[in-house]
Protein backbone atom coordinates (compact mmCIF):
# COMPACT_ATOMS: atom_id res chain seq x y z
CA UNK A 1 0.00 0.00 0.00
CA UNK A 2 1.27 3.46 -0.85
CA UNK A 3 1.16 5.30 2.47
CA UNK A 4 1.67 8.63 0.72
CA UNK A 5 -1.69 8.37 -1.04
CA UNK A 6 -3.00 11.15 1.21
CA UNK A 7 -1.08 13.69 -0.85
CA UNK A 8 -3.40 13.00 -3.78
CA UNK A 9 -6.62 13.60 -1.85
CA UNK A 10 -8.30 16.92 -2.51
CA UNK A 11 -9.48 18.31 0.83
CA UNK A 12 -12.35 20.06 -0.97
CA UNK A 13 -14.02 16.80 -1.98
CA UNK A 14 -12.37 14.05 0.10
CA UNK A 15 -12.64 14.32 3.86
CA UNK A 16 -9.89 11.75 4.37
CA UNK A 17 -7.38 14.47 3.50
CA UNK A 18 -8.21 16.10 6.83
CA UNK A 19 -8.39 12.97 9.04
CA UNK A 20 -5.30 12.23 11.10
CA UNK A 21 -6.03 8.50 10.75
CA UNK A 22 -5.06 8.80 7.08
CA UNK A 23 -1.79 10.62 7.60
CA UNK A 24 1.21 8.71 6.21
CA UNK A 25 2.76 8.00 9.63
CA UNK A 26 -0.50 6.74 11.13
CA UNK A 27 -1.21 4.60 8.07
CA UNK A 28 2.29 3.13 8.38
CA UNK A 29 1.72 2.40 12.08
CA UNK A 30 -1.57 0.62 11.24
CA UNK A 31 -0.01 -1.73 8.66
CA UNK A 32 -0.04 -4.69 11.12
CA UNK A 33 -3.85 -4.42 11.20
CA UNK A 34 -3.96 -4.50 7.40
CA UNK A 35 -1.63 -7.51 7.40
CA UNK A 36 -3.95 -9.31 9.83
CA UNK A 37 -6.91 -8.64 7.51
CA UNK A 38 -4.85 -9.75 4.50
CA UNK A 39 -3.63 -12.96 6.17
CA UNK A 40 -7.11 -13.88 7.36
CA UNK A 41 -8.54 -13.10 3.92
CA UNK A 42 -5.99 -15.12 1.95
CA UNK A 43 -7.14 -18.26 3.76
CA UNK A 44 -10.72 -17.53 2.68
CA UNK A 45 -10.23 -16.02 -0.78
CA UNK A 46 -11.19 -12.55 0.45
CA UNK A 47 -9.60 -9.12 0.33
CA UNK A 48 -8.71 -7.14 3.47
CA UNK A 49 -11.64 -4.80 2.80
CA UNK A 50 -14.05 -7.73 2.54
CA UNK A 51 -12.79 -9.22 5.81
CA UNK A 52 -13.15 -5.87 7.59
CA UNK A 53 -16.72 -5.41 6.33
CA UNK A 54 -17.65 -9.04 7.06
CA UNK A 55 -16.35 -8.70 10.62
CA UNK A 56 -18.52 -5.64 11.17
CA UNK A 57 -21.59 -7.42 9.77
CA UNK A 58 -20.91 -10.51 11.91
CA UNK A 59 -20.88 -8.59 15.19
CA UNK A 60 -24.57 -7.77 15.56
CA UNK A 61 -27.57 -7.91 13.24
CA UNK A 62 -28.14 -4.16 13.66
CA UNK A 63 -24.60 -3.22 12.56
CA UNK A 64 -24.72 -2.32 8.89
CA UNK A 65 -21.53 -0.85 7.46
CA UNK A 66 -22.03 1.77 4.78
CA UNK A 67 -18.81 1.88 2.77
CA UNK A 68 -18.68 4.74 0.33
CA UNK A 69 -17.21 4.43 -3.13
CA UNK A 70 -17.44 6.00 -6.54
CA UNK A 71 -15.67 3.03 -8.11
CA UNK A 72 -17.68 0.10 -9.46
CA UNK A 73 -14.78 -2.31 -8.86
CA UNK A 74 -14.69 -1.34 -5.19
CA UNK A 75 -18.46 -1.65 -4.99
CA UNK A 76 -18.29 -5.24 -6.29
CA UNK A 77 -15.46 -5.99 -3.88
CA UNK A 78 -17.47 -4.58 -0.97
CA UNK A 79 -20.51 -6.62 -1.94
CA UNK A 80 -18.37 -9.77 -1.77
CA UNK A 81 -18.12 -9.27 2.00
CA UNK A 82 -21.68 -10.56 2.32
CA UNK A 83 -20.44 -14.00 1.23
CA UNK A 84 -17.93 -14.35 4.07
CA UNK A 85 -19.10 -16.35 7.06
CA UNK A 86 -17.18 -16.55 10.31
CA UNK A 87 -17.26 -19.88 12.09
CA UNK A 88 -17.01 -19.77 15.87
CA UNK A 89 -13.35 -20.75 15.53
CA UNK A 90 -12.74 -18.05 12.87
CA UNK A 91 -14.39 -15.46 15.09
CA UNK A 92 -12.31 -16.40 18.13
CA UNK A 93 -9.07 -16.61 16.11
CA UNK A 94 -9.58 -13.28 14.39
CA UNK A 95 -10.71 -11.38 17.48
CA UNK A 96 -7.85 -12.76 19.57
CA UNK A 97 -5.35 -11.64 16.94
CA UNK A 98 -7.08 -8.29 16.48
CA UNK A 99 -7.08 -7.62 20.25
CA UNK A 100 -3.27 -7.79 20.15
CA UNK A 101 -3.14 -4.96 17.60
CA UNK A 102 -2.95 -1.32 18.44
CA UNK A 103 -4.98 0.91 16.15
CA UNK A 104 -3.44 4.35 15.73
CA UNK A 105 -5.24 7.59 14.96
CA UNK A 106 -8.64 8.61 16.17
CA UNK A 107 -11.68 8.37 13.96
CA UNK A 108 -11.97 12.15 13.76
CA UNK A 109 -10.66 15.13 15.66
CA UNK A 110 -12.88 17.20 17.98
CA UNK A 111 -13.82 19.72 15.25
CA UNK A 112 -14.88 16.96 12.86
CA UNK A 113 -16.88 15.16 15.56
CA UNK A 114 -18.78 18.39 16.28
CA UNK A 115 -19.83 18.53 12.61
CA UNK A 116 -21.50 15.16 12.79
Amino acid sequence: MDINVQASWDSKNNLRATFRRFSPIVMQNNQPVIELLRTFGVKRGATPAQVALARLMAQKAFIVPIPGTTNSTHLKENMGAANIRFTALDWAEFNTAFARQEVYGGRMDARQMMQI
